[in-house]
């Protein structure tokens, strides 16, 4: 814990509000929000392209955006550095009964079905209750987000017939590729230029049609 409890006293350091770093010091959750995106596109590019080397850096700018928040809330009197760790170490446990508790699982499907059944309890449980569709993010880039719906609408059996051809995807993904799929999202991407429409913008409205269609009904 040597190096991290260094990096949890340095942020720390920044944020005194005479000795710090008056950038530092004026930053709150929304105004590094952005910072959080970039550097997590900053690692995924070092996943793409297995760079281990700027992959360690890459990490480290993605953990001083959850050191800065969480020591913005602790200042706050909301939680800390130590609580975000105790929260998502309980969780890891409670939703891994299989590997610290009694039961036995010997498949990757089986453990996807088991959490999300234990994440379903937990949530009956608390104060909230969320749509059919969780609580997607709307941040997230338009292809996460229809796969999202698209993974909600398959887990939950939604008849949703008339809204999408079933069919017609299932026919669709027994003949793609990966190579298939970048070349046909590119010409989609290429052609939407030359007509002026915004491909993001027009996944994004139709998807979110789709959630606002099947939770209304």
């Amino acid at each position: 814990m040597g190096a991290l409890e260094d990096l949890l006293q340095t942020v720390a350091a920044l944020r005194a509000p005479e000795t710090g770093c008056p950038w530092d010091i004026e930053q709150d959750h929304q105004s590094i929000a952005e910072c959080l995106v970039d550097e997590c596109c900053e690692l995924l590019q070092t996943i793409d392209r297995l760079d281990m080397d700027h992959m360690e850096e890459e990490l480290g700018d993605v953990l001083l955006q959850v050191v800065m928040h969480a020591q913005m809330a602790k200042e706050a009197g909301h939680f800390d550095f130590e609580t975000v760790c105790r929260e998502i170490n309980d969780k890891l446990v409670r939703r891994h009964p299989h590997v610290f508790g009694q039961e036995n699982l010997d498949t990757s499907e089986a453990v996807l079905v088991q959490w999300d059944q234990i994440k379903a309890a937990e949530r009956k449980r608390g104060p909230e209750q969320i749509g059919t569709f969780k609580d997607l993010p709307r941040q997230l880039p338009a292809l996460m987000f229809a796969k999202d719906v698209f993974k909600q609408i398959q887990k939950q059996s939604m008849p949703a017939g008339e809204l999408i051809d079933l069919a017609a995807i299932d026919a669709l993904s027994d003949t793609l590729d990966e190579a298939t799929v970048g070349k046909q999202l590119f010409e989609i991407a290429a052609a939407c230029r030359s007509k002026g429409i915004d491909p993001e913008s027009a996944l994004r409205r139709y998807a979110q049609k789709l959630v606002d269609t099947l939770e209304s009904t």
